[in-house]
């Protein structure tokens, strides 16, 4: 492997190709496609000023690096990597691409980020103003993670989150076989329209959660003051160690719950309309 020491490059596609190369303390400065379509790339205490440096590429690792705002778009259509102890406040970043290990990373900037990927690894990183993070991606473990950021996970597939905080809006949406365990899962609109979601040991808050939901499970959670109007149109089975302010037409499965506020079933319930509830007060 060649190594590149203490340089700088800018404006178009300077390292276009490379394969078998190790970066250290190299700067990209302004331009695009620094190192697009490479293969076995080791970067390490670089900076990245420029677009789209890593498109097409194959095989890389990234080690406390730094991206800019300027670095937007970095990497799409890629696989392989492994990045660690990075800060990254570039928007729009990781899309269409396979195995992805992260860790140690922070993203204050995360719009539009982690879209159309699979197989994704994520331990110990931060994310905000992440608005539709992890759009249409599949096989994910997350584990140590925070993010704030509205949309988030919208249509994926086949994801384990353990000890999360996540505050967003409409988090979950469409999503099929979900676990979340030992999380806050604060935002309005929790996991509407999803297939298989799971929730164990988490706090729920935010108005109108778990509606028009196919085979939801609540296994130990509890809900907050502010989340009312629960489960409508949903199949499932709840098992909740608090009060809920107010259940609305489940469709079938059983509900338990410490006490609850409010239970509304109007003439607005779907069929078969015959979700067993139970409280202990």
């Amino acid at each position: 492997m060649n190594t590149i020491y203490n340089e700088e490059f800018g404006g178009e596609r300077p390292l276009f190709a490379s394969n078998d190369l190790r970066l250290e303390h190299v700067t990209f400065h302004a331009g695009e496609s620094a190192l697009k379509c490479c293969a076995n790339i080791e970067a390490v205490n670089c900076r990245f000023e420029g677009k789209y440096p890593f498109w097409h590429t194959k095989g890389f690792k990234v080690e406390n690096c730094v991206f800019t705002p300027g670095a937007r778009a970095a990497l799409w259509y890629s696989s392989d990597l492994t990045m660690s102890d990075t800060q990254v406040d570039a928007p729009k970043m990781f899309r269409e691409m396979q195995r992805l290990n992260l860790s140690r990373v922070r993203i204050p900037n995360a719009q539009e980020t982690l879209w159309h990927c699979s197989d994704v690894v994520i331990r110990d990183v931060e994310v905000s103003n992440a608005d539709y993070l992890f759009m249409h991606s599949e096989n994910i473990t997350i584990e140590n993670y925070r993010q704030q950021g509205n949309y988030s996970f919208q249509y994926c597939k086949n994801v384990e989150i353990h000890n999360a905080v996540i505050d967003s809006k409409d988090a979950f949406w469409g999503t099929e076989n979900v676990t979340v365990y030992d999380s806050e899962l604060t935002g309005e609109y929790l996991g509407w329209h999803s297939k298989s979601l799971k929730l164990v040991r988490c706090k729920i808050s935010g108005t109108q959660p778990l509606c028009y939901c196919e085979n939801l499970i609540l296994e130990d959670c509890t809900f907050g003051a502010d989340a009312d109007l629960a489960f409508e149109d949903s199949t499932l089975k709840a098992d909740v160690r608090s009060n809920i302010v107010s259940v609305k037409n489940p469709r079938s499965g059983s509900i338990k719950a410490l006490a609850i506020g409010e239970i509304i079933i109007d003439r607005n319930v779907l069929a078969p309309a015959d979700c067993i509830i139970e409280t202990k007060v």
